[in-house]
């Protein structure tokens, strides 16, 4: 790939930001972006500054710790996260941190993305991984984030935002469009009724297909896929119940039909689960719940 100038890269950097704002995944000092200029430099936005509105000077050169090596600003608070991924995966070159507003609901509901459920998003993004949530700024957050990092080009960040990964800063930004956009078809069809994932088998053909395109795949099989039966966030209990949906990774197991079955390190069911106790009601019953009163109104 065509190493480019440091100018070339500022402009694009900011502009990739303007993207940013301009799709209203960031507002006010949200998100940060960074691309990796070679010699052990990196290239990234300012801690505090509204990214939609960032001149190419007022971006920062740093080493890939994170000290400054040129600019006037201090450089994002958050580039612990940026230096995790740069260690963890030597085959990216740009990494882009947002709120995609959707995809973060989405989340907070406790609705995972991790389910193929859409063949676009299985092919160009693969799985893609909600992390539990960690303190902003903090060594926490590299520390949780790094097995994720390695087995998914896109994460989301519980009660925070969402990382995407790519070689360059065009292939990291529209990953992260990609993501926000599947959580806009999912949520739509979520209101409407329960979504269920494709088939094993299908999913596994666009594995394939990605393979034969030569999309890039992380260095690690995914094991922390929250839809995942051998994964650490795998589904509770066992039989036909606990094996009918399929996760990104193209393995059976997870949750079916749409409903929370409470495969998430974080999911309240899953804890209650483990403890013996009564898990609460499902996502998805709470929703059907919310859109049958929603109909009773309009019918009266």
């Amino acid at each position: 790939m065509r190493e480019l100038r440091e100018t070339d890269l500022r402009r694009h950097l900011v502009e990739i930001c303007r993207r940013m704002y301009r799709q209203g995944f960031i507002a006010a000092g949200d998100g940060n972006v960074s691309v990796r200029m070679g010699e052990g430099r990196v290239l990234v936005t300012p801690s505090g500054f509204h990214k939609g509105y960032l001149g190419e000077d007022d971006l920062i050169v740093v080493d890939l710790h994170g000290r400054r090596l040129k600019g006037d600003h201090k450089p994002s608070s958050e580039f612990k996260m940026h230096e995790a991924a740069y260690e963890e995966r030597p085959d990216i070159r740009a990494v882009v941190h947002a709120h995609p507003p959707i995809t973060v609901g989405l989340a907070l509901a406790g609705v995972t993305l991790a389910q193929c459920v859409l063949s676009e998003t299985c092919l160009v993004l693969g799985a893609i991984l909600t992390a539990p949530y960690t303190t902003p700024t903090t060594d926490e957050v590299p520390r949780v984030l790094r097995p994720y990092l390695r087995q998914a080009n896109a994460v989301v960040m519980d009660r925070h935002g969402a990382l995407t990964l790519g070689r360059d800063l065009d292939e990291a930004y529209n990953r992260m469009e990609a993501m926000e956009h599947a959580s806009k078809i999912t949520h739509a069809a979520r209101v409407i009724g329960p979504v269920s994932p494709l088939p094993a088998v299908e999913v596994q053909k666009l594995q394939a297909l990605a393979q034969q395109l030569g999309i890039p795949r992380p260095p690690d099989p995914c094991t922390l896929c929250n839809a995942c039966p051998s994964g650490s966030g795998g589904p509770i209990g066992s039989g036909a119940a606990a094996t009918s949906a399929t996760g990104s990774c193209g393995t059976g197991g997870g949750c079916s039909g749409g409903a929370c079955s409470g495969n998430c390190a974080s999911c309240p069911r899953r804890a209650a689960a483990q403890a013996g106790a009564s898990p609460p009601a499902s996502a998805g019953s709470m929703e059907d719940a919310v859109v049958e009163a929603v109909l009773r109104k309009l019918r009266a």
